[in-house]
């Protein structure tokens, strides 16, 4: 007798709960080299089936109960649907409208490329492969790519379409076609790519008009074999906060800034506050226009200001936009009810510069070479108030990225001292290491010589039982930035990021050079030009020497 689990279960080394289930004796001959990609919440789990397998084994990725037993019952469904395949003894004959139709979901897969749009693509013995690349680089990559699939004999692209042939047919409780049902097949699929990567070079051009050719692509409608009938679908838990897990899970792949997680976190928390719920499927237009006349008229507790226009626009609704656009994309909701939520800003009112003035410059690193721990001060709290608005005023970087610094980060080069900035410090804006060469101030203050003496690890955080930086990193934050302000109290600088503000203005005036201040602040490449070739330590070295000394009294 066939024994089915019929619940997700427990394993000792693992808090999340696992999917089991036997492999009935009547297919297991034939399920036998099949690699199955089973549903898995928002994704997928890949299983292939060897000679030795009895049971098909993996975790539910998750901890939630409720959220188990849906996955578990999406996983069975597919499961008796592909069990069910594979007890049809001859193979199927399908139409050519029914050939046409299923090749219409590799045409949609290839022909949406999303909000992200620098794709190319390439054909490797392991199949079509995307790679980042610009505009035009993809445009060129699509056309030679159709030119290709053109002068191909669609036999050829069994390697490559086959698998996904077999996958899209199992989901149809079809295990096998006749020979000549397999030949249509493959013309139409490799038809049904030619149009979708034509249509990728069009939006390269920056033409993004609905292609006629998606209509082509008639109802799939199932053989007169009548195959059993699969499953209904199963509605899985869908929770806000589980929405931006799963969003992140898929822009972190992409390479998005983890600070951007963070805003859209946050942003969701509060939402989930103002909602007093945290299920997905029960939110509305009218509650996402709620939530921002809300925040609007909410106070931000660190400021006691309330809470900017250009937040609400930029940060809560952008955030929502995202998370609940992704969930579109990847089934999990059906609409999207922040798509049409919209703020306008007027043009904010400008008191003054947003750099520092040499004033203001002066006395905040005045009291940062003064300062000496006291109370219950973090030794190294006490030291980033020491060194990091000096570190800032003479690199222009980021007061976050400065403060992850650790012990390692700082070397000799030549006769340089050069700093690494790092995302495996912690967060950086573009997610990408930079040089930043000490100014010879910096050096004559004894900064190599702190470090020297430094603990291992961060120099002006203590993690203690944090897995990341992102909690302490923010507080320290707060701490300088209220440091800063007892010195310079007009609200209409920032008390942090008036450094890099001040350190462009100084740069542009001793003839810096963009190219070179972009590269020691870190910022994009405004050209395609400006992509080629490095700024060298020795180019940095020099533009940073440009600076004038920033001479403070101590008295």
């Amino acid at each position: 007798m066939l024994f089915r689990l019929v619940r997700p279960v427990k394993r000792t080394d693992s808090s999340h709960s696992q999917f089991a289930q036997r492999i009935p004796v009547d297919v297991r001959d034939r399920a036998v080299g099949r690699t199955l990609i089973i549903p898995q919440g928002a994704g997928t789990v890949r299983v292939t089936i060897t000679a030795r397998t009895e049971a098909i084994r993996f975790s539910l990725r998750t901890r939630d109960p409720s959220e188990a037993k849906a996955r578990q019952a999406q996983a069975c469904a597919y499961l008796e649907t592909t069990w069910a395949a594979l007890r049809t003894d001859r193979p199927v004959s399908l139409s050519h409208r029914q050939a046409v139709a299923l090749s219409g979901h590799l045409y949609a897969a290839w022909a949406d490329g999303g909000a992200d749009r620098t794709i190319a693509v390439t054909h490797t013995p392991n199949g079509w492969v995307r790679d980042r690349c610009t505009p035009d680089e993809e445009r060129a990559a699509f056309k030679d790519q159709v030119k290709k699939l053109d002068a191909s004999d669609p036999a050829d692209l069994e390697p490559t379409l086959g698998p996904i042939i077999d996958r899209l047919l199992i989901a149809r409780s079809i295990a096998s076609v006749t020979a000549e049902t397999r030949a249509v097949l493959l013309g139409e699929f490799a038809k049904a790519l030619r149009d979708a990567f034509a249509s990728r070079k069009r939006n390269a051009k920056g033409d993004f008009s609905p292609d006629p050719k998606a209509t082509r692509f008639p109802t799939w409608e199932p053989p007169g074999t009548t195959p059993p009938k699969a499953a209904p679908p199963v509605v899985t838990k869908t929770s806000l906060t589980g929405l931006v897990d799963g969003w992140w899970e898929e822009r972190k792949a992409a390479g998005l800034s983890p600070s951007t997680h963070e805003s859209y976190r946050n942003t969701m928390a509060a939402f989930v506050a103002f909602l007093k719920h945290d299920d997905a499927s029960r939110v509305k237009v009218e509650d996402v226009i709620a939530f921002k006349d809300h925040r609007l008229r909410s106070i931000n507790p660190r400021s006691g200001r309330p809470i900017a226009a250009k937040t609400v626009k930029d940060s809560d609704l952008a955030g929502l936009r995202a998370v609940f656009g992704w969930a579109v994309d990847n089934r999990r909701l059906v609409a999207n009810p922040a798509q049409t939520v919209k703020l306008k800003l007027g043009k904010a009112r400008k008191i003054r510069e947003r750099s520092f003035t040499d004033a203001e410059a002066h006395a905040i690193l005045k009291a940062a070479r003064a300062h000496k721990r006291g109370g219950r001060e973090l030794r190294e709290t006490a030291a980033a108030k020491r060194w990091v608005p000096w570190l800032a005023a003479y690199s222009g970087a980021r007061v976050g990225e400065l403060g992850q610094l650790r012990k390692e980060d700082l070397r000799r080069e030549g006769t340089h001292w050069v700093i690494r900035i790092t995302p495996e410090a912690g967060p950086v804006k573009t997610n990408e290491a930079r040089d930043v060469v000490l100014h010879s101030h910096l050096v004559e203050q004894g900064f190599p010589e702190f470090v020297a003496k430094a603990r291992p690890g961060h120099l002006f955080l203590r993690l203690g039982e944090s897995v990341t930086v992102a909690g302490p990193l923010q507080a320290l934050k707060n701490r300088l930035a209220e440091f800063a302000r007892t010195i310079v109290t007009d609200p209409n600088v920032a008390p942090n990021h008036g450094w890099r503000h001040r350190f462009a203005s100084l740069g542009r005036e001793v003839d810096m050079g963009d190219r070179v201040m972009n590269a020691i602040q870190g910022h994009a490449p405004k050209t395609a030009g400006d992509r080629y070739g490095e700024v060298n330590v020795r180019a940095r070295a020099a533009a940073i020497e440009k600076l004038p000394r920033i001479e403070v009294s101590d008295t």
